[in-house]
């Protein structure tokens, strides 16, 4: 039985027109030695007849499951696959066409152990959805902190677009935490077992962002309270620039109280504050070419900023009064 070079794994709850997006996605892929795994985790909308519409054009297998989040769902779909190399990605990415032949040439020229790549907004997401992956990978938000082609010879892949050998998922077993954070704390334990881990800048995803604000704070306020799950369990792994999110919290929260204190720190700390926000709101319009863009990448990095300042903050110190995990 031939072996594929690639086993995809993408686990789902409640998005069967997500998976149909990404399946004719990958049903257009130059580079075709692939098969794909979809795991429904539990989902109350199964999205199993959107699978059989793709049986034609991808190998394909479903697997229904009880809910158990997204990190045992994927490993779920590495115990069943059968590739050299395990894909992940979200549901709600879309690939384009060239994805696989630019890992496998990739692969063949730096020999990854584990791979991750960048994600971006496709010219046909809404303008929210295109500020929220603005604030997500830009060096002036958190996505400073989620890093880039510096870390071409390090880098922590997040699951939205990761690849692991079959002997990392065989020495590793995977993923160890069911939510918040667990493709960070997986790629900390790949660098500790001292495999080779990069970054393939031209293998991205175009990545959607939830629909609405209020969505995208709560996803990133669980980003938040992961990496303070991280530091329970590697505390090595916490550095100040993870802080930043929740100093600028506290500091915008204190911002009206200054003039107490002091008229100058008032001025002083609304100056900084009102040039940052137009540091992104210029950044984003240079890189969307959208004024629309940039002026909703505004709100975008506050929702960002204070959503993961709050849920690092609230775990933190829930972790200092419970201990360790």
């Amino acid at each position: 039985m031939h072996v594929p070079e690639f086993s995809v794994i993408i686990p789902v709850y409640n998005r069967p027109q997500e998976v149909k997006e990404i399946l004719s996605s990958l049903a257009t892929q130059s580079f075709k030695d692939f098969e794909v795994l979809v795991v429904d985790d539990g989902s109350s909308i199964r999205c199993d007849q959107v699978v059989d519409l793709f049986r034609d054009t991808l190998k394909i297998e479903y697997f229904f499951k009880p809910n158990t989040g997204p990190g045992p769902s994927r490993n779920f779909g590495f115990s069943r696959a059968r590739g050299n190399y395990f894909v992940v990605f979200d549901s709600d990415c879309i690939l384009p066409a060239h994805y696989f032949q630019t890992v496998n040439e990739s692969l063949a020229i730096n020999q990854w152990d584990a791979w991750g790549g960048p994600d971006k907004a496709h010219e046909k997401f809404t303008v929210k959805q295109r500020a929220m992956a603005y604030t997500m990978s830009s060096v002036l938000t958190t996505g400073g902190i989620r890093g880039g082609k510096k870390h071409v010879g390090w880098f922590q892949p997040r699951s939205f677009n990761m690849g692991i050998s079959r002997i990392v998922f065989a020495t590793t077993g995977g993923f160890k935490f069911d939510r918040y954070a667990e493709d960070v704390e997986f790629s900390i334990r790949m660098k500790k077992a001292g495999y080779k881990v990069g970054l393939i800048p031209e293998a991205f995803v175009y990545h959607k962002r939830r629909v609405s604000f209020r969505q995208f704070f709560s996803q990133v306020r669980n980003f938040g309270k992961g990496r303070a799950l991280i530091g329970r369990v590697h505390p090595d792994e916490i550095k100040i620039s993870h802080w930043f999110p929740a100093l600028f919290l506290l500091g915008t929260f204190a911002l009206p109280f200054l003039p107490l204190v002091s008229q100058t720190l008032f001025v002083m700390g609304a100056t900084v504050f009102l040039l940052y926000m137009a540091a992104i709101f210029l950044h984003s319009w240079a890189e969307n070419k959208s004024i629309a863009v940039g002026i909703l990448s505004v709100p975008s990095a506050l929702y960002q900023l204070y959503g993961y300042g709050i849920g690092f903050l609230k775990e933190t110190f829930r972790g200092r009064a419970v201990g360790p995990l």
